[in-house]
């Protein structure tokens, strides 16, 4: 977990140490030892549970509730609720391809930079460690202000009737912390904030070998506190709630009417 310089060329930093990594590690959970597990999987979130904040966050939406999931990955929060209909979205092919066996929900490719959705249109949206991969912070403003132009804003909700759901969209964003001194990775105040995080993947293959593996480094920006709620009032969000759980810092925002922005 070494501390990176960032290229002046982002673009294709992120392309090398983030979408071609989570690519290439997608193939390997697709690989056909996998797929004959791939519903039992799915059905117990993949890996590991949700975090309580996200669980929380989409079992409070009203029943009915339309929304996003940015940076899907597997698609472990589709199942979360089961009366809200999530819109998924994620920069690799393969993990949609794992995400999109969560029916009823749909699941599309797309950049988070370049979301191909309608703006001032949805309920909700989550982005669960997703802007930390973006390398400089200007584009981290950018990935948090595409996601929150697809909410519907303070104002367009003073125009709906009582009981048409919730007032105004909202989005819950999810970074890895800096400050987390206790747990095995042990980055603290102080430390680099831009670092290279290994994930190594052993081999399945009884040809290589047990003991085989591969290492790939993943870009990750480590915030430090404070720091994601000044990026979301530069990316023109309003957070009305934050805080930090298991070694993220998380914060929930909504998109605020014209006027109020320009108070």
């Amino acid at each position: 977990m070494a501390p990176v310089s960032v290229p002046q060329d982002a673009e294709a930093y992120e392309e090398r140490y983030v979408h071609q990594v989570y690519a290439q590690i997608a193939s390997h959970f697709s690989s056909t030892r996998y797929k004959t597990i791939l519903v039992q999987i799915i059905n117990t979130y993949t890996h590991r549970k949700p975090w309580p904040i996200v669980e929380r966050f989409l079992q409070e939406l009203p029943s009915g509730s339309i929304g996003l999931d940015v940076g899907c990955g597997n698609g472990k929060y589709l199942a979360v609720n089961p009366d809200i209909f999530i819109l998924a979205s994620d920069r690799s092919e393969s993990l949609v391809e794992i995400a999109s066996q969560r029916q009823p929900h749909a699941s599309v490719v797309a950049d988070n930079l370049l979301l191909p959705h309608p703006n001032a249109s949805f309920d909700f949206a989550i982005s669960i460690a997703v802007v930390h991969h973006m390398s400089t912070r200007g584009r981290r403003i950018q990935a948090i202000a595409a996601v929150l132009e697809t909410l519907r804003s303070q104002m367009d909700a003073r125009h709906r009737e009582p009981g048409d759901g919730p007032r105004a969209g909202r989005a819950l964003v999810y970074v890895w912390a800096l400050e987390q001194k206790t747990s095995r990775r042990g980055w603290d105040e102080g430390d680099e904030q831009d670092v290279m995080v290994p994930w190594v993947m052993k081999s399945a293959s009884p040809d290589l070998g047990s003991d085989q593996s591969r290492m790939f480094n993943r870009y990750y920006h480590l915030y430090r506190q404070g720091e994601l709620e000044d990026d979301i009032a530069e990316a023109g969000g309003k957070v009305v709630m934050s805080g930090y759980e298991k070694d993220n810092w998380w914060a929930i925002a909504v998109r605020p009417g014209k006027d109020e922005q320009s108070r």
